[in-house]
């Protein structure tokens, strides 16, 4: 097996939120809603567009810590309510336009992301899954490399997830 396939690069966490899955779906779905958690902690949300359909757009410009913007878009390619989401990530400029990474110009450009619910109990796990999609070698490389952040990055994200799950029921 090539040491950078798809599987052995893929990035996944798990995560299980006590609220429905309808709850669930709509803080994905819904911009009243997904703008206020989604993001890194510290990060505040001061853009945001959402078109929920396959080939629309969820773009986004997140305020950093230092005042500066960074933007970056979803753009789907399936939506199943509510069981499962499918997009592309990109960082992205004012405009949507896609462009690299701010801080390493080896990221790759796209990122399929599946994320799925299920529910049992009232209780909603959600299984995300990032893949690099036309990725050379050394993007790939860098993604798997990145895995440690990414699983800070999404603790954080979904931490504030998590709390406002519990305050919107």
């Amino acid at each position: 097996m090539n040491p950078l396939s798809a599987d052995s690069i893929a990035f996944t966490v798990t995560r299980t939120f006590d609220a429905p899955r309808a709850l669930v779906w709509k803080a994905w779905t819904e911009i009243e809603h997904l703008v206020q958690w989604w993001g890194p902690k510290g990060f505040k949300m001061k853009s945001a567009k959402l078109d929920l359909r396959p080939g629309g757009l969820f773009h986004y410009g997140l305020e950093m810590p230092d005042g500066a913007i960074m933007w970056g878009k979803f753009v789907f390619r399936e939506v199943l309510p509510p069981e499962r989401l499918v997009f592309v990530v990109s960082f992205s400029d004012e405009h949507g336009g896609t462009t690299r990474h701010f801080m390493s110009a080896d990221w790759p450009l796209e990122v399929l992301n599946t994320v799925t619910f299920t529910e049992s109990n009232g209780k909603t796990t959600m299984a995300l899954r990032s893949d690099p999609i036309n990725a050379n070698d050394t993007e790939r490389q860098t993604f798997l490399d990145g895995h440690k952040s990414m699983r800070g990055g999404f603790k954080g994200t979904f931490d504030q997830l998590e709390e406002y799950l519990a305050r919107a029921r």
